[in-house]
């Protein structure tokens, strides 16, 4: 008897000596299958999808400018997230930013694990978003800024505001010790953005005939199947959010899905009635303001509460993009603040609202730990709105000019915007007609 005993002691101490057991880290292959499935979807977010919905939406001079800028701020933002962005964004640090422990990815092997999944993973499908982020500013300055330009400020914006934002919702940082409902980006990505866009556009100006020219988009078909690829790859981008393969996963791509059909609908009958005929163009917005709106919310509403966040998405977003480019003339080109940014804005609220367990069907699953009321809740969710808003609107504004004093001006000369940036930044054509 005495032996057996010592037999089992000794292997209790043999599998507590295995680091997979001692600290709970064991890979689960079905939640790394679907991150990895998820990691190609959001990058295939941007290349091709968010380049031919941009390409799209711009003149033919310029489609092959926006095609090239989204192709090198995925490499630029890949190499930066492996150097130190990743580091500073999800190491241990302070409230503000973490540390450069892990800068070049040191120490990582293939059998580091993060959470259940492995880390190289984790690190990959992260920079996704690294990626689409910067790339999504692009619309806001859209056929004006010299190439130069637009590679530089996309380096330091990613590393002076999407990595520290980063940090403080996903990294263990201030606004997730509040308990800050942001599940895919509402914050992150969707107000960094529009508001990076915003500050864009109003330091450039608008481009030369801007409220007195018609400045269509030359290929809707192309931009209509950039769109089909946003929605699709939107499922990796919030349904993978959750990190496993389970229910968290599963109800946010049926409440992305259920919100971008909605936003569609709605600005697309919002067209119909106020002008009589509804637009392509109007539909294909709408939805993407129902998929920028859910992104903070996905993981804590319901389908019913993903429904209403939808229809408002498509009525609010359209009224903010009527309004910036009417009333007050601003050339946000490609519409990415009052998306984007109303819609990360308006969704990051919302999720404060819709997560409550008290609504009947347009219930959801609860707030966060500590916070026992809606407007506990709600306060939290404000809060980040405005620190991410006014964080990114500074350091956005700073790191404009810093730019346009290092590559003497950001915009091009009146003859170079006339005559179109694909020939004048790359001596290239979209088309040879």
């Amino acid at each position: 008897m005495k032996r057996l005993s010592i037999r089992l002691t000794s292997l209790l101490l043999i599998f507590s000596s295995l680091p997979a057991l001692a600290d709970g880290a064991v890979l689960d292959s079905g939640n790394s299958a679907w991150i990895l499935a998820s990691t190609a979807l959001v990058l295939f977010m941007t290349l091709p999808g968010l380049a031919m919905f941009y390409g799209g939406l711009v003149r033919s001079k310029n489609v092959l400018s926006i095609l090239m800028q989204c192709f090198a701020i995925a490499g630029i933002s890949s190499i930066l997230w492996f150097a130190v962005g990743y580091s500073l964004a999800f190491s241990e640090g302070n409230g503000f930013i973490g540390g450069l422990d892990k800068a070049f990815l040191a120490g990582m092997t293939k059998d580091s694990l993060q959470g259940d999944i492995p880390e190289s993973l984790f690190v990959l499908f992260q920079m996704t978003f690294a990626i689409i982020t910067p790339a999504l500013i692009i619309g806001g300055f859209a056929e004006r800024m010299k190439f130069s330009s637009v590679l530089l400020f996309s380096g330091i914006w990613l590393l002076a505001v999407y990595v520290p934002v980063t940090h403080w919702v996903w990294g263990g940082g201030w606004l997730a010790e509040m308990g800050l409902y942001d599940f895919a980006g509402g914050t992150v990505v969707h107000i960094t953005a529009g508001v990076a866009a915003l500050v864009a556009a109003l330091v450039l100006g608008p481009r030369r005939g801007f409220g007195t020219a018609a400045m269509m988009p030359h290929n809707m078909t192309m931009t209509i199947a950039g769109a089909g690829m946003l929605w699709v790859g939107w499922f990796g981008f919030n349904g993978g959010s959750a990190l496993a393969a389970n229910g968290d996963a599963g109800m946010a791509m049926l409440v992305t899905h259920i919100a971008a059909a909605a936003g569609a609908l709605t600005w697309m009958f919002i067209e119909w009635m106020r002008y009589g005929k509804p637009s392509a163009l109007g539909t294909v917005t709408g939805m993407v303001a129902g998929l920028g709106t859910i992104t903070g919310a996905s993981g804590f509403v319901g389908p019913a509460g993903a429904l209403i966040i939808g229809m408002l998405a498509g009525g609010i977003c359209f009224s903010a993009t009527t309004w910036l480019k009417t009333v007050i003339k601003i050339d946000d080109s490609l519409d990415v603040f009052p998306v984007h940014g109303v819609g990360g804005i308006l969704g990051t609220l919302l999720a404060g609202v819709f997560s409550a367990t008290t609504l009947g069907i347009f219930s959801g699953f609860g707030f966060a730990e500590g916070i026992t009321s809606m407007a506990g809740q709600l306060k939290v969710q404000f809060i980040g709105v405005l620190a991410t808003i006014a964080y990114t609107a500074v350091l956005s504004f700073i790191i404009l000019k810093v730019v346009g004093l290092l590559t003497n001006g950001l915009r091009v000369t009146e003859e170079q915007e006339i005559q179109g940036l694909d020939i004048h930044m790359h001596e290239e054509r979209g088309y040879d007609l």
